[in-house]
């Protein structure tokens, strides 16, 4: 989010639409791997819905060559793209991954949570907020 509005403020919004859409274009190429990698090592697993492994594996093709495209068209673009989605992995680490952190740490981190949602109009989905429980 930060990132972005960095962008908007130095930049224009053709260049973030650009950003943006590799990052998309990328994440769903990921997931629809993600799909396959499950179909081969869990297929025992319930799917609610499921197709055909060839769809998937050529869209996978299409999916390739478009990035492969992508990055040889605007390789800038790219990067600052990938620099993007990178920007996520300090968060990762910190809020996720970091399982024992200080009640300092985990106080901000939902004060931010609490603000984030109150800004977004995200509403619990047990139908209270975090200062009841």
């Amino acid at each position: 989010c930060l990132a972005t509005l960095i962008i908007m403020l130095v930049g224009d919004t053709y260049t973030l639409i650009n950003y943006v859409s590799f990052i998309n274009y990328l994440c769903y190429g990921v997931t629809i791997i993600g799909l396959i990698v499950l179909r081969w090592k869990k297929p025992k697993i319930f799917r609610p819905i499921k197709v055909n492994l060839l769809i998937p594996i050529t869209y996978l093709a299409f999916w390739a060559f478009l990035l492969i495209f992508s990055l040889y068209s605007e390789p800038i673009v790219c990067g600052v793209g990938l620099i993007i989605i990178l920007t996520g992995v300090p968060v990762f680490f910190l809020g996720v991954y970091w399982r024992n952190k200080p009640k300092c740490v985990n106080r901000l981190i939902e004060s931010m949570t609490c603000w984030g949602q109150k800004l977004c109009f995200v509403v619990y989905p047990q139908g209270g907020s975090a200062e009841e429980e």
